[in-house]
């Protein structure tokens, strides 16, 4: 079985290359690197089971070879991040519909398998206190351009089931929760790797908004599992399903975690959104899977706590960024 990741040089999609080559499985992978890191695959650059394009998804001739070549198409290429969603809103719609509508159309022709990632930004405003894959999308104002990438990842799993129904692709679609752990950068906003990286410099951690807002934060090499499981379960096909941890955290006990884990000496300090993002920027207050669907029909759910994550992450950090700092009291 080979498999194609689309973003494949991305944090998600390079441990998911690692993991698929340490099986002994054939991957090939394509990433502009937009958004993803040619050093992410350092781990496994040159091995004889992986082969990469750095090149665009919108060649339609490359993509429509490289679905063919391939048994599984993981879709993972998109926007990511809420500070590039806010600062480029035309590439964030263009990439996620557009991007998707190509792989699903090339994917269909010989009915490939596919695992399209998606978001829990999908639920958007919804205040249910525990997430469901059924459950209402509520959405906010088209003016708000936060909402954009929301409403084109909700678009991405409409057409994907579209795709299934009308004309059986079998599809798969992941909404993913906080993924985090190495290689996972805080360019674009990821909330985990800036605090992290704000607590090793003993700089100022910038807490958004009250830090009352809630995640749950899922360690990267769990969802990759619970993603390998999904796709090769055949009842996963034509369904959504979480993939996430749902242990609950708030933002402002999640930088003083991080404080206490890194052994640092920075202040936290609390920043307006309108100072962070844009004026009128709305969030979500929590967000927190289900993961019922995910165990039934995989027998997995994430599990591993915050603090080992932090400590990980706080490692994977201080060996690759920063290699003068010592990390003081990890663990």
């Amino acid at each position: 079985m080979t498999y194609l990741i689309t973003g494949g040089a991305g944090f998600i999609g390079s441990h998911l290359a690692e993991v698929l080559i340490k099986k002994g499985t054939p991957v090939i992978l394509i990433d502009d690197l937009s958004t993803g890191c040619a050093d992410n695959l350092r781990h496994i650059k040159g091995h004889p089971l992986l082969e990469c394009h750095f090149d665009t998804i919108f060649d339609k001739h490359l993509l429509a070879e490289l679905v063919d070549r391939s048994d599984v198409v993981v879709h993972l290429a998109a926007a990511v991040g809420v500070r590039l969603i806010i600062e480029k809103p035309v590439q964030t719609i263009e990439t996620n519909i557009t991007g998707t509508e190509m792989v699903l159309h090339a994917a269909s022709k010989k009915k490939k398998r596919v695992f399209l990632a998606s978001t829990s930004e999908v639920y958007g405003k919804n205040n249910n206190h525990v997430f469901r894959e059924d459950d209402d999308l509520v959405l906010g104002s088209t003016a708000k351009s936060r909402w954009g990438y929301a409403a084109s990842k909700a678009v991405d799993e409409f057409l994907a089931l579209a795709y299934w129904r009308e004309r059986k692709l079998p599809v798969t679609i992941g909404r993913f929760f906080n993924t985090v752990g190495p290689r996972q950068t805080g360019r674009y906003g990821m909330v985990l790797p800036t605090f992290v990286m704000q607590a090793l410099t003993n700089q100022p951690i910038t807490v958004f908004g009250s830090g009352k807002q809630s995640r749950c934060f899922g360690y990267v090499g769990e969802v990759i599992e619970a993603m390998l499981r999904l796709m090769q379960t055949p009842e996963s096909v034509g369904q959504v399903i979480n993939i996430g941890n749902d242990q609950e955290i708030t933002m402002e006990k999640l930088a003083c975690l991080v404080k206490e884990r890194v052994g640092s000496a920075s202040p936290i300090q609390y920043v307006p959104y309108e100072t962070a993002y844009e004026s009128g920027f709305e969030d979500m207050f929590r967000r927190v899977p289900s993961l019922e669907r995910l165990e039934r029909l995989t027998g997995f759910r994430p599990t591993m706590n915050i603090a080992e994550i932090i400590d990980r992450v706080a490692m994977d950090l201080s060996e690759s960024s920063l290699p003068q700092v010592a990390v003081a009291a990890i663990g």
